[in-house]
């Protein structure tokens, strides 16, 4: 299998998962501004989830361009990826319908720690076939970014049985971190060439 054709799909699983959120997302039964009221927590948990799978949709297609071939082990390494991706519109739901309660939020913060150590896992696959000196290794460096991202939400699932607000900042702080551009790959490529 081609990179592409493996690029294409998991765009495709992205955007679908996507749509599953959108969907998701119930209308009011009122036509004034009072009945969209009590749909906030759906709304801002839809939010966060968008803005993450927006992250790795970019991230994602940002780390395939810097790798020539993909083989069985990246092939599996993505799906795993894809899986617990899959995951967030059921998290969102239930931590939207649920005002931000404890448990919910903690799995959440559960899915999104899974999905970044999947994240990990598939880049340090790439890595190992491309080897230490490509492109790939070059670009992704120590990873600072992704390793303060999974020890921030080893910190916040705790957490979030006390103070599940306080957990749900500490998933913003996450997002804000990745909405920072990362020129890394950029930077990589460019001097690739």
């Amino acid at each position: 299998m081609t990179k592409n054709r493996m690029e294409a799909f998991s765009d495709g699983v992205i955007a679908i998962i996507i749509t599953i959120m959108v969907l998701e997302l119930k209308v009011p039964h009122g036509t004034d501004w009072g009945a969209l009221l009590p749909l906030y927590p759906v709304f801002l948990s839809y939010v966060l989830s968008f803005v993450f799978l927006g992250i790795y949709w970019n991230n994602h297609h940002h780390l395939f361009q810097a790798v020539r071939s993909v083989d069985g082990r990246v092939l599996w390494a993505n799906l795993h990826l894809l899986f617990w991706l899959s995951l967030i519109p059921f998290v969102t739901r239930w931590v939207g319908e649920n005002h931000f309660a404890a448990l919910p939020v903690a799995m959440y913060g559960f899915i999104l720690l899974a999905a970044a150590c999947a994240y990990f896992i598939l880049a340090h696959t790439l890595m190992a076939i491309h080897g230490k000196e490509s492109t790939i290794a070059r670009a992704l460096g120590r990873d600072i970014k992704g390793k303060i991202s999974v020890v921030i939400y080893a910190l916040a699932i705790p957490l979030a049985a006390a103070r599940p607000v306080l957990a749900c900042g500490l998933y913003v702080l996450v997002a804000v971190i990745w909405l920072v551009p990362d020129r890394r790959i950029e930077h990589a490529l460019q001097s690739a060439e």
